[in-house]
């Protein structure tokens, strides 16, 4: 491998590995999305609601002298109490997501985003192996399998989405507003990262194309 492809392949990992990263952070956190309800009187407790792929957590926030007429912001001092979904775990309880969205959504996002893992591990190991000398062979599945991993967490992003959408739309549902938070931010930057650099890192691989009309790929200049 030439010093200037050498070059280009540690500055896309480093991207890679800033995407690793959010990815991870993402996948473990609980701010997905902020699910807020109708204050009806000032003066008054109201309990705002965020969740990620695998608990929800509600906080009781007192309201006081607002015109805004929705919970919130969600920074504001307050009892916070958080449970995993039910379908992750039978012993918690998850009543408020349980009645407002099908719980297909959320086992679907968060399996979605288990394979996106696996994806990122097998990179990882191809790239770790590919560091040997003479395996640069290696760098093309790695590449492969950290744009799989941007593939499969934006599908996550996507059903966590409508998960919001249909919880909203429910009559069941006593959440008016919502807004995604830096949880679900990081899932999109993710899927950026791995895709795009996973793509790039394929291309960078790949053998030296012919620079002459006349040169063919059998007598190119070998790469040492």
């Amino acid at each position: 491998m030439t010093e200037v492809k050498a070059l280009k392949v540690r500055l896309t990992l480093c991207f890679i590995l800033v995407g690793v990263c959010l990815l991870m952070a993402a996948v473990v956190t609980d701010y997905w999305a902020v699910l807020s309800p109708r204050v009806e009187q000032y003066n008054a407790t109201c309990e705002i609601a965020h969740f990620g792929l695998w608990r929800l957590c509600t906080k009781r926030i007192y309201m006081s002298n607002t015109n805004d007429k929705s919970c919130g912001p969600i920074n504001l001092p307050g009892e916070q109490n958080c449970s995993y979904f039910r379908h992750f775990n039978p012993g918690e309880s998850s009543e408020i997501f349980e009645v407002t969205t099908q719980k297909e959504y959320s086992i679907s996002a968060a399996a979605i985003s288990i394979f996106s893992i696996g994806f990122t591990i097998m990179g990882t190991i191809f790239i770790l192996l590919s560091f040997r000398k003479k395996r640069d062979y290696l760098l093309k599945p790695a590449a492969l399998f950290y744009a799989f991993s941007g593939l499969c967490i934006i599908v996550s992003v996507e059903v966590m989405r409508q998960s919001v959408k249909r919880m909203i739309d429910s009559e069941e549902t006593v959440w008016i507003e919502y807004y995604y938070s830096w949880s679900f931010a990081c899932a999109c930057t993710s899927f950026i990262l791995l895709f795009i650099c996973g793509i790039a890192l394929l291309l960078i691989s790949l053998p030296r194309m012919p620079q002459n009309p006349w040169e063919s790929c059998m007598d190119a200049e070998p790469e040492h």
